[in-house]
């Protein structure tokens, strides 16, 4: 499966972010690729369904994706992450808390996008 992909859930184009099992430096590399497809859609249209399911997470690639996020955020409707358990604390807190980032950080927060998230997840099926 691609790491990368567009899947269509209910009329709407979600983009499918497989962080999962990799590397911390295969997921500095795809965060470099995830802003390459996001960035070249219109502005305010994307939706987004991140895996990081048993992924690893390096001091770069925790860099990276915080710089991602701001680089992709006047792209991106709405992002779901699922699987995001197994990240470290610093390493969520140094994305959310990056300049201009916008995460869920509270519980509160995270129940609001979680409602999200497994509506999104019926996009993986069974």
């Amino acid at each position: 499966m691609a790491s990368l992909r567009w899947l269509t859930h209910k009329g709407k184009k979600v983009l499918l972010l497989d962080f999962s099992h990799h590397s911390g430096e295969r997921v500095e590399q795809l965060a470099r690729e995830v802003q390459q497809v996001i960035t070249a859609q219109p502005l305010a249209s994307v939706l987004v369904l991140a895996d990081f399911t048993g992924a690893k997470f390096s001091e770069e690639a925790g860099k990276q994706m915080a710089k991602v996020a701001v680089a992709d955020r006047p792209y991106v409707i709405r992002t779901a992450w699922v699987g995001a358990e197994s990240m470290p604390e610093a390493w969520f807190n140094r994305i959310r808390d990056y300049p201009s980032a916008t995460f869920a950080a509270s519980p509160l927060a995270r129940k609001r996008w979680s409602s999200w998230s497994v509506t999104s997840a019926e996009i993986l099926g069974p």
